[in-house]
């Protein structure tokens, strides 16, 4: 169920009256079955993974409960002995756990991926043998609902919180419609006490919440799904296009994905906050990044987040990382020697984020693209201050910030030829296109105007990009625009409802052969 479409409105407003209709005591089990509707009508049978990973984590989260309300009743001078005790038991818990809902995440989504590329291995060995390749439906959202219950499970472990005893809860939990198509990836001692609490109808939220969708639909609708079609048109068949033209169809692809992904979140949010919930951020003006980093602590945050704290760290403070970081202590000279190992997992870990977009060498690639350039600027940090220092450079000063804004952006629009191309040999091809040979003329010469958008198109995109921009740039230097708006008189505040809406119905749902594109992140 797109959240474009009329059904999904309908789902929206329907749970809500019956949210705040029901008694208070049980207004979660509105969110619940609004859930499974979304989740029944957009997944089908898929739903059943959802409950596969509900009872995996509901039963790992109350055996991890049962050892460390042992240890906590424990007399103090046998804690220590009961954790040594029952450590054993508890890592093994959370390894099943964990092989459980990611081993079947490698089956639905990597599987195919790795059996064609052992295919040829095994015909060396055994002619005329097959790998057999996984015909399952990949369900909808599934990293995401995963990857936030294993997170649970962690934070279970680490003794974090109680375990959630109630398995209707615990599902709700797991599935709460309105993240299930991009996220944010959220932990149970943030959501849940906002989807278990006990509200009235109350008008800020309803409005707020409003604000958000309306917000979201126009940088999806106006402004992405606009720009797909010359991203389509462009990048489908990337063989007939000159360089300067492939450079547009990326170009176009970021404001896409931009607006695709932000509009998303937005959406997502701003349906949570019509219940009353605020959601993690999971977006914060990414275009205004001073680096590759930065960029990634802004973009996706959540999921940012989760690798930090589920993976990161785990892997830089381990006893082979710890071994690995006396050794190059000791071998290699300087900052290299104290900063490798936490560099390599560093790597790890957007390689792994590029991994979790999908099972291609392209999004391998782009793994590496981010990695290896985050790595080595960890690695050349001490030379470049050098340079800095040697070239006299401000580092508050706005030409250096400006400098910074246009190579981050660079580097991720380079990214976008990898994440966008049909292969990565492809994108190679496409990059190679746009410096030797990109045919300048075509971006004047009526070429434009031959990739499925017209004048009109391109001046709405114009202008809704500009506003997405302004919108942004104000939120960056002065802060959320909301308390600003409700500083304003009741009317101004309605005309902020009320424009967006026009727009979005005059530009968007109602335009000539408008066609709504999915979310780009739902395949994810």
């Amino acid at each position: 169920m797109s959240f474009t479409t009329l059904p999904f409105l309908v789902l929206v407003a329907l749970s809500v009256a019956a949210y705040y209709l029901l008694p208070q005591r049980v207004q979660w089990m509105a969110l619940l079955a609004a859930s499974m509707v979304f989740y029944c009508v957009g997944g089908g049978k898929t739903v059943l993974y959802v409950f596969y990973t509900a009872v995996i984590v509901y039963g790992s989260g109350l055996l991890l409960g049962r050892f460390n309300d042992l240890r906590r009743a424990a007399p103090k001078e046998e804690k220590k002995a009961i954790t040594a005790r029952y450590k054993p038991y508890r890592r093994a818990v959370v390894l099943v756990a964990c092989l459980a809902n990611f081993g079947l995440l490698y089956v639905l989504k990597y599987w195919n991926f790795t059996a064609d590329l052992f295919q040829p291995l095994a015909d060396q060995l055994r002619p005329g043998t097959q790998i057999p390749l996984s015909e399952l439906v990949l369900p909808l959202g599934i990293s995401f609902f995963m990857f936030q219950s294993v997170g649970y499970v962690i934070d279970v472990y680490r003794d974090k919180y109680a375990p959630e005893k109630n398995f209707a809860k615990l599902l709700l939990f797991v599935s709460f419609f309105p993240q299930m198509v991009q996220g944010p990836i959220s932990r149970f001692n943030d959501l849940a006490p906002q989807l278990f609490a006990r509200r009235s109808l109350d008008y800020t939220d309803l409005k707020y919440g409003i604000q958000l969708i309306l917000w979201g639909y126009f940088k999806k609708m106006v402004i992405a799904d606009r720009a797909a079609v010359l991203v389509n048109t462009v990048l489908d068949d990337p063989w007939s296009y000159s360089g300067s033209i492939l450079a547009v169809g990326v170009l176009f692809y970021c404001i896409q994905l931009y607006g695709d992904f932000s509009g998303g979140i937005d959406i997502t949010r701003g349906v949570a906050r019509l219940f009353g919930i605020d959601l993690a951020e999971n977006f914060r003006r990414p275009l205004f990044s001073t680096s590759l980093t930065d960029f990634w602590r802004r973009w996706h945050i959540t999921l940012g987040a989760w690798m930090r704290d589920y993976l990161f760290y785990p892997l830089s403070l381990s006893k082979p990382f710890g071994k690995l970081g006396k050794f190059t202590r000791k071998h290699l000279k300087g900052k290299l020697g104290k900063i490798l190992p936490t560099s390599l997992a560093t790597f790890l870990v957007y390689f792994v984020i590029g991994i979790w977009h999908g099972a291609n060498w392209r999004y391998v690639a782009f793994g590496f693209w981010n990695g290896g350039i985050i790595t080595l600027s960890l690695l050349l940090a001490p030379y470049f201050l050098r340079w800095k220092q040697a070239l006299r450079i401000n580092d508050k000063s706005k030409g250096w910030h400006l400098f910074q804004l246009v190579r981050t952006n660079l580097l991720v629009f380079f990214g976008r030829y990898i994440t966008r191309a049909p292969r990565f040999l492809t994108a190679v091809w496409m990059v190679k296109e746009t410096f030797l040979h990109p045919n300048l003329p075509d971006l004047w010469n009526g070429t434009l105007m031959t990739l499925g958008l017209g004048g009109g198109d391109f001046l709405i995109l114009f202008l809704g990009v500009a506003t997405l921009l302004l919108a942004e740039w104000y939120q960056e230097k002065k802060g959320p625009i909301r308390p600003m708006l409700e500083r304003q008189s009741p009317f101004l505040q309605w005309v902020a409802i009320l424009v967006p809406l026009v727009v979005l119905f005059c530009f968007g749902v109602l335009r000539a052969d408008y066609i709504s594109s999915d979310f780009i992140y739902k395949q994810f």
